[in-house]
């Protein structure tokens, strides 16, 4: 939405929170942390969708010297193919489309040099069909994606030099040095990420229920997928552990450190990996949908985990690798919209999954017919609520409109839940245990008083 920043101020002062990061707080995480991509990329995100309140209220991002650099190096261009898609408007800080559209280009042209620089370090990442600024032919204006040519809708690149595509300019240069400097010293922003990572994780095992955001990456026969990294590989629950710790050292290893770099790089390919478990497709055609017409090139292949975990046995192999019992035990995702229009169902493999991403964003509201899911959990068992798009305020005054939920209970527990049935309640018990031990022993006299 227009403002994370005010959402993040509430959800802090709820009493009880647990976040599972997705890819799109990954990439904030990775911004905040000085990552030079996922900065260019939550700027290039937020631009487009003409996001500037939050930039630039919200977190006292400072975007002049973005925009005199977009003014100057594109000023006769109308970068048509950059106007944002305005779906709320600014309050604090408009900007005209125009001058956003340059702004839009500037940061999606650095980001690409960043990126494929990055793909070049890591060559354990094998992303190296994804180096298009490189696939270029600068003099025909085509660009040769998997082994096919196709024209160049825009072909204005005034700091790219064919020779040396990803050589970034003295001005670009600059600009991701301020740019940086903005993200890494604004207090309101690291003090929302720095909770994003004490009360989150990559997953969570809570109540016989395994919450992630994507996917376990998964290999078509079934079998949990390997990424190598490090000469180690990790696949499954191990590679779920990996990537928090790894998430955790980018933030919080002092600059310098042996493995800040490698850990820091590794939040952008979580944005953006195939094997990534909070992206988990084939690939992110940002580029194709900039600058190829061909709509065949926009295609980004699932994980075949999507498909999978539609069948009750995959479920139960999952919940297993994360020590889970299969019986009464549950899964739940999010990241791909549930398309309700079209008669899909956020319940799958008879009851044990659950996608309850309906379509909070706005921009998803019309692909899948609703506004999202709130799935709730209590002792009687599992309610999920759906709910339509909420307008605004004044017409839910004016005209009475307010949001409106379905509620249905898709599973009933068997006996009702118990305080000693949950988490919470095993810890408890365990104390009640080891002070019944304790008394026991002081009464025996095994313990000493003085």
């Amino acid at each position: 939405g227009p403002r994370a920043d005010i959402i993040m101020k509430e959800l802090m002062n709820f009493h009880d929170v647990d976040i599972q990061w997705g890819n799109h707080d990954i990439s904030w995480m990775g911004a905040a942390a000085g990552n030079l991509a996922c900065i260019c990329n939550v700027l290039r995100i937020a631009i487009s969708y003409n996001s500037f309140d939050v930039l630039e209220d919200g977190y006292g991002i400072n975007l002049r010297p973005l925009s005199m650099f977009a003014a100057k190096v594109y000023q006769d261009d109308p970068c048509v193919r950059f106007m944002p898609k305005i779906l709320d408007e600014n309050i604090y800080d408009a900007v005209d489309p125009g001058l956003a559209a340059k702004m839009h280009k500037a940061i999606a042209v650095i980001q690409f040099k960043v990126e494929e620089a990055m793909m070049q370090r890591h060559p354990e990442y094998e992303m190296e069909n994804r180096m298009l600024l490189t696939a270029v032919d600068y003099k025909k204006g085509t660009v040769t994606i998997e082994g096919k040519e196709y024209p160049m809708l825009d072909m204005n690149f005034p700091t790219i030099d064919p020779r040396n595509p990803l050589e970034l300019t003295r001005g670009e240069k600059e600009l991701l040095r301020t740019l940086c400097a903005s993200f890494r010293h604004s207090e309101v922003l690291q003090r929302q990420v720095k909770f994003i990572y004490s009360h989150g994780g990559i997953y969570k095992c809570y109540n016989s229920n395994l919450l992630y955001h994507g996917c376990i990456p998964m290999t078509k026969d079934g079998a949990f997928d390997t990424i190598m990294i490090g000469g180690n590989g990790y696949k499954g629950k191990s590679l779920m552990d990996f990537l928090n710790r790894q998430v955790h050292n980018a933030y919080f290893l002092p600059d310098g450190a042996d493995g800040k770099e490698e850990a820091l790089d590794l939040m952008w390919y979580l944005w953006c990996g195939a094997r990534s478990p909070v992206f988990g497709k084939s690939k992110m055609t940002t580029f194709e949908h900039y600058f190829v017409e061909d709509k065949a090139t926009h295609k980004e292949v699932m994980n075949p985990y999507y498909k999978l975990c539609e069948k009750v046995e995959i479920c139960d192999k999952i919940l297993e690798e994360f020590g889970l019992k299969t019986e009464g035990s549950h899964i739940i995702n999010g990241h791909v919209p549930v398309k309700l229009k079209d008669g899909e169902k956020p319940v799958k493999a008879g009851g044990k999954l659950f996608v309850i991403d309906g379509g909070l964003s706005k921009a998803y509201q019309k692909v899948t017919g609703l506004a999202g899911y709130t799935l709730l959990f209590n002792s009687h068992g599992l309610l999920l609520s759906a709910h339509d798009a909420f307008e605004s305020i004044e017409s839910a005054i004016k005209e009475e409109k307010d949001i409106h939920s379905t509620l249905d209970v898709v599973e009933l527990a068997p006996n009702r839940l118990l305080v000693e049935d949950t988490d919470a309640g095993k810890s408890l018990s365990k104390k009640i245990t080891d002070l019944k031990a304790l008394v026991d022993a002081y009464l025996k006299g095994k313990i000493k008083t003085h």
